[in-house]
């Protein structure tokens, strides 16, 4: 059933050359379509979306495979690893000949890039996919039984006994102050409480990956993404919280003047401040180019007109990075400024208590422990000095900058969450008894769980591997596109597996996986659509940036 390890690993090196082929003829498949002038033609990108986005997909998976891969090189070779490394292989190269789901309603197969598949067709391929069977996600599930009493779900591959520490520390305060409370906060769609966010504070998570220099703790993204998949494992609205932290301090500390940086970043890192990242418009989305809010300079203030949707946190936030058009002659991005907006704290019955500013809560399904805000501004002001970096036209591009970062996080954010369906698919599992025996007995609920626990590591590899990238000052806006692509679908198959395992019961609010599977669907959209993700990953492959 179980490879021996020192035949596992020379079988996936032999099956990483065949999958590099496989990527590699997808690539000049999708280059022919899209770029046969050399140059990748928007025209053609957008008509061959389907073959495109499918490449994205077939390098993601040959990314986690290739870190799948180094994770258990790195030593991580217990049974328990021998078989998530096995099955995560098995399972991927079958997709990869068969076709992979990139949604639920889309499965791209080789042939539709023109494909035969024939890079696949080796020995190594055939071996591993044949060796992926329900005897070993039977084996895994044993194996994970007592995983919520242990933590046994397979080594993390961190590989560092100060990042272990950080983790064993957030796991504590998420059981203690997060988890037995998540669910009361959804159903009463409430903010999550100020004492929570002091504790979080006083922990470090807002300063985490601000240099010391400025107030914060001076740790890496690696270290953000353990810190942040703990406390999404608790609940996603608390892993959130850090987000917009990072995005302010990274916008101020890389992009922002002397000035800025020490009027904002210890604030920010303290908690003092709490940001809120206010880009979005009606009928905009992901189109930012299309921007309409105005900001206009009269003497030594900005006057800032406009509409602003899907603002996260913006009632309680003290300061807003502020995404507005200062340039009417330049056309898209070109004429876009970003703005430190600092405002008075607001609460429910009075969100927004600033001259020039009005706006309500948009009702969620998830995703409600910070709120979900639309904000109309009418002559708000906003000092020429908070301008970020005092330079006009170089908001997108500034924003551009904490890209990697935020998708980065948003991937930690997605596996916390896959990890917090999991544990719940297997407490209910383990405890609910139907026909005599607990449902953990059946297979297929048993499988399903051991899959989720193997898809939850190959995403969490892929996410640490972008991490890495990023503390390495490497550009890794595929690996983070990938990472987040990847591991926002796998939050919501365990949120939506998970549910399955509870039946009927799963169904009802009484339940926390109804709260996830409504928190997991957000992951898919947020930071980036998928469409988006799959975009980036294959147009920077296509034109060579990695």
């Amino acid at each position: 059933m179980s490879l021996i390890l020192k035949d596992l690993l020379p079988l996936c090196t032999e099956t990483i050359a065949a999958v590099d082929r496989h990527e590699t003829a997808a690539r000049e498949a999708v280059r022919k379509l899209v770029a046969p002038k050399g140059k990748v033609d928007p025209a053609l990108l957008e008509r061959e979306q389907f073959a495109a986005h499918g490449f994205a997909w077939i390098a993601t998976y040959v990314a986690a495979l290739r870190q799948m891969q180094r994770w258990a090189e790195s030593g991580h070779d217990g049974e328990l690893e021998r078989l998530i490394l096995q099955s995560a292989f098995g399972e991927y190269l079958a997709q990869l000949k068969g076709g992979i789901a990139i949604s639920q309603v889309e499965i791209v197969r080789p042939g539709d890039l023109g494909l035969d598949g024939a890079a696949l067709e080796t020995p190594a391929v055939a071996k591993l996919i044949a060796a992926n069977t329900p005897a070993v996600r039977g084996r895994i599930a044993e194996l994970i039984a007592d995983g919520l009493e242990t933590g046994g779900f397979g080594a993390l591959g961190l590989d560092d006994e100060a990042l272990e520490e950080v983790r064993r520390q957030f796991r504590r305060f998420v059981d203690t102050e997060v988890g037995p409370h998540a669910h009361g906060w959804h159903l009463r769609d409430e903010l999550i409480p100020m004492p929570v966010v002091q504790k979080m504070a006083e922990l470090g998570v807002f300063g985490l990956t601000v240099p010391e220099e400025w107030g914060g703790l001076g740790m890496g993204k690696l270290a953000m993404c353990v810190v942040t998949e703990e406390l999404s494992r608790g609940y996603i609205g608390v892993g959130s919280l850090g987000t917009r932290s990072e995005i302010a301090a990274e916008l101020i500390r890389s992009g922002g003047t002397e000035a800025q940086k020490k009027k904002y970043l210890s604030r920010i890192a303290s908690g003092e401040l709490l940001p809120t990242a206010v880009f979005t418009e009606p009928n905009t989305g992901s189109d930012l180019a299309s921007l309409r809010t105005r900001a206009v300079l009269e003497g030594d203030t900005y006057k800032i007109n406009g509409n602003k949707t899907w603002i996260t946190h913006a009632a309680r936030a003290d300061i807003m990075t502020l995404l507005a058009r200062s340039d009417t002659s330049k056309p898209g991005y070109q004429g876009l400024s970003m703005f430190l907006a600092e405002k008075p704290r607001g609460n429910d019955a009075n969100p927004f208590p600033a001259k020039g500013m009005s706006g309500g809560e948009i009702r969620v399904l998830g995703y409600r422990g910070m709120k979900e805000y639309e904000i109309g501004f009418d002559g708000f002001e906003v000092p020429a000095a908070n301008l970020l970096g005092e330079k006009e036209g170089h908001g997108f591009k500034q924003l551009m900058a904490t890209f990697e970062s935020a998708r980065i996080q948003t991937a930690a954010r997605a596996v916390g969450v896959a990890q917090n369906a999991l544990e719940l698919g297997l407490r209910y599992a383990r405890e609910r008894v139907q026909f005599a025996k607990p449902l953990y007995a059946f297979p297929r609920v048993a499988g399903k769980v051991a899959w989720m626990a193997v898809e939850t590591m190959i995403a969490r590899q892929l996410t640490y591997f972008a991490a890495r990238e990023k503390d390495s000052d490497r550009r890794c806006d595929i690996e983070a596109g990938m990472a987040k692509l990847l591991a926002a679908r796998v939050a919501w198959s365990n949120a939506d597996n998970a549910l399955q395992i509870h039946g009927g019961n799963g169904y009802a609010m009484e339940y926390p996986v109804s709260r996830v599977l409504c928190d997991a669907r957000i992951l898919n959209i947020f930071e980036g659509a998928a469409e988006i993700q799959a975009q980036v990953v294959c147009r920077g492959l296509i034109e060579g940036r990695n």
